[in-house]
């Protein structure tokens, strides 16, 4: 017993050891990753070379923008077509798809393609975020270290899932929400000889970044008092909406890719042609282009008037709808708390204008449905819940943020066969386990 033991115990020391260097790589990829987009977005929208981060549709509008979404798009299809066909999509199903049927092994070549098709696609217009593209860059270079080592299949997964949350880390500096989604979506178990691994490398990463970035949260909330009476049958029923709204919003973006799919045209073309409606869309609402991370800021804050959150909701929700149904490169989570958060808002403006008496709070309605869109879209219940902590840093909305994800996520599971994470796999008749937490002794 004790010489298994030590065997155990020199096997995970090594396992802890590649997962800090895959940490200090996914964080270096990351920033790579984030002056990417930057750059792009300069190159496009202000035909400059310069890394300052700016948003493409907040610097004055122009006809010729609205075919920079269709460049981005062709560049993307040619580096899909003649690069590696992986980079198309959000990232994590397929991370998922490699864990589960592909013996945890990516192709290097993931690693340097799948960035830079986000950043040109990101950089161009394209609604997303950055957070699924590093989280796939994350897992390749996971996959890649794992395959040069002397490494089993079950030791390649636990660097896969390590990667995969370093990247996230390094993105939202979100430690532990970033262990949990690799738990809920990419390890399917929790035992110490996966978790400590993980936790090391999102360790390294998060050290990393408060050593070399910054370690405020990325969407701070100041405090907000918080009455709490009847009112929590609105952050409830916040949460019922946003679930609803989560599992319509999934189904359109298939509904959309099987449109797409029956075009006469090969798919290397479809991110072009996404990219049309999602110029056209740029021009009527500018805010529904790039990553739009102020956006999400702007609803927990209260600074969105309700018609301004209704037509950013619409248009932002109609150009990702369109963009990752071309089957272009870009992450779902920053949209997915943008849709979340603006859903919240109108429900506790609304709320306030006819029940004033309830005294709800539209920034935790806002909070709640955040959270409760990020439940519903991927049934992650545990890493939406802590996501929302950590990623705003005020404790006030937890009994509303625990409701809204519980009703959110019972929701999804009675109105959705499958999440955005399991559907496209699905299809391809590849069974994605329902139950992930197991305890290994």
């Amino acid at each position: 017993m004790y010489l298994k033991n030590s065997v155990n115990g020199r096997k995970l020391w090594y396992l802890c050891f590649s997962s800090a260097v895959i940490g200090v790589m996914a964080y270096f990829v990351a920033k790579c990753l984030l002056a990417g987009i930057a750059f792009f977005t300069n190159l496009f929208y202000q035909q400059k070379f310069s890394f300052e981060e700016i948003h493409p549709g907040l610097n004055g509008q122009h006809l010729y923008y609205l075919f920079i979404p269709v460049i981005g798009g062709i560049i993307v299809g040619v580096i899909a077509r003649f690069g590696s066909a992986g980079i198309r999509g959000h990232g994590i199903p397929e991370a998922m798809e490699k864990i589960l049927y592909g013996d945890s092994k990516i192709p290097r070549r993931i690693t340097f393609l799948k960035p830079l098709a986000s950043a040109i696609a990101i950089g161009s217009g394209g609604p997303f975020g950055a957070e699924g593209p590093i989280i796939a860059t994350g897992a390749s270079l996971g996959s890649w270290i794992g395959r040069h080592g002397t490494f089993e299949s079950r030791d390649r997964k636990i660097l896969l899932a390590a990667g995969a949350a370093a990247g996230m880390t390094a993105i939202f500096g979100t430690p532990l929400s970033a262990i949990l989604i690799s738990i809920e979506l990419l390890l399917f178990e929790f035992s110490a000889s996966t978790f400590v691994p993980v936790a090391v490398a999102v360790g390294t990463a998060f050290t990393m970044k408060l050593a070399l970035g910054s370690g405020r949260p990325v969407f701070e909330m100041d405090h907000i008092p918080l009455v709490l009476n009847e009112n929590i049958s609105v952050y409830l029923f916040t949460g019922v909406v946003a679930g609803f709204a989560a599992c319509v919003f999934s189904k359109l973006v298939f509904l959309v890719e099987d449109v797409f799919e029956k075009l006469p045209v090969h798919w290397m073309y479809w991110p072009a042609i996404g990219g049309i409606g999602v110029g056209a869309i740029g021009l009527i609402e500018p805010r529904s282009l790039g990553v739009g991370y102020f956006n999400i800021t702007d609803a927990l804050h209260a600074k969105l008037l309700l018609g301004s959150a209704c037509l950013l909701l619409f248009w932002k929700l109609l150009s990702w709808v369109i963009a990752l149904g071309s089957g272009t490169s870009g992450g779902t989570l920053a949209p997915l708390l943008t849709f979340g958060s603006s859903v919240g808002l109108i429900i506790g403006i609304i709320t306030n204008n006819f029940f004033p008496q309830l005294q709800v709070s539209p920034e935790i309605c806002a909070l709640v449905g955040m959270s409760a869109m990020f439940t519903g879209a991927t049934r992650a219940v545990l890493t939406s819940t802590v996501f929302a902590f950590e990623a705003t840093g005020i404790a006030v909305g937890i009994a509303p943020l625990l409701l809204g994800n519980s009703a959110a996520y019972l929701i999804s599971l009675m109105f959705m066969e499958e999440t955005i994470m399991t559907e496209k796999l699905a299809r391809r008749g590849k069974h994605v386990p329902s139950e992930y937490f197991h305890v290994k002794l």
